[in-house]
């Protein structure tokens, strides 16, 4: 039976068609036989108890310059929807929290996916450090005499954003290096929130792999590799996807932290691993499942829409 399908993601035309997670997603629900709709962010309202989106009726297809078509746009009760995908792009700030609430008045009756509660209270730097043995040593603080401290322990350290994304804002600082005062001054000044610091982990040079969770389970992972002068490995900032295969311990890290994914309705996720590993946990906006289908067959808009379609 075919299901009716919000879509809350950013403008769909400049979408790349063989990489974008939410387009290959869409592919399969209309291989499936849904409807689908598309609506942005800024489209979502709540009034007296209904939440509504400025919505359009929505097409796609695998064609380079024509991947989409969009109807009119007219108002639409998600309450009257099976599906809402939450798949706009962080960053994690104010609007993507506010829209966590007002999705939550509708949820479970109309799905969202993932639990947009659960999404709220999951900020991938964060959550990750409520799992034992699985991070790097990782400090998070204010103090600028504590990430003092925490350098002369361990020497060689990244300093990012704790709400930061795709890469931006990562500084590698190494032994020696006298620009952590005036960086922690310029991060102080931009972000009121905690700066994050971790210990650098010398093997993300041989790629900072990102695994896919569906359901709480690990079903692949893809490799990526840092450009050349970089210690970031995200694609946004030029790391290249490689072949890979889920090790021992990306199978223990999922073995952690899978049922409590599962138990928080987060359906569809993303972890980096470095080395043993477990640096972030993406529940926002995961990413990588094209080049996960190129590589190794593995076809997860089917396993995603699978375990979506079991919970209804």
């Amino acid at each position: 039976m075919g299901l009716e399908v919000a879509i809350q993601m950013d403008p769909i035309e400049p979408v790349n068609i063989d990489a974008d997670s939410t387009f290959a997603l869409a592919l399969e629900a209309k291989k499936r036989g849904h409807t689908l709709y598309h609506y942005l962010p800024k489209h979502l309202s709540f009034r007296d108890g209904r939440v509504t989106a400025r919505a359009a009726e929505l097409d796609v297809r695998r064609v380079m310059g024509d991947h989409f078509t969009l109807g009119e746009r007219g108002v639409m009760n998600l309450a009257d929807v099976d599906v809402v995908l939450m798949r706009q792009d962080p960053p994690f700030d104010m609007s993507y929290i506010t829209a966590t609430h007002v999705l939550e008045h509708i949820h479970p009756k109309t799905l969202v996916v993932n639990d947009p509660a659960h999404v709220r209270n999951a900020p991938e730097k964060l959550f990750v450090t409520h799992f034992e043995d699985v991070m790097p040593p990782t400090l998070i603080t204010h103090d600028p005499e504590e990430i003092k401290a925490f350098r002369d322990e361990h020497k060689d350290i990244i300093v990012k954003p704790l709400f930061g994304n795709g890469g931006a804002g990562v500084f590698h600082i190494k032994p020696g290096d006298e620009n952590l005062n005036s960086l922690l001054e310029i991060f102080t000044q931009m972000f009121r929130e905690p700066i994050i610091v971790q210990t650098y982990l010398p093997e993300v040079r041989q790629g900072d792999k990102r695994v896919i969770l569906v359901d709480g389970k690990g079903v692949g992972a893809i490799n990526r590799i840092p450009a050349d002068g970089e210690a970031r490995s995200n694609m946004h900032v030029g790391g290249r996807a490689v072949k890979c295969e889920m090790t021992r311990r990306d199978h223990e890290i999922c073995e952690i932290i899978g049922p409590e994914l599962k138990k928080r309705g987060q359906i569809f996720v993303g972890i980096d691993v470095i080395g043993r590993y477990l640096t972030e946990i993406n529940v926002t906006s995961p990413t990588g499942i094209q080049e996960l289908s190129r590589f190794d067959g593995i076809d997860v808009p089917a396993m995603l829409w699978d375990a979506i379609e079991e919970k209804l």
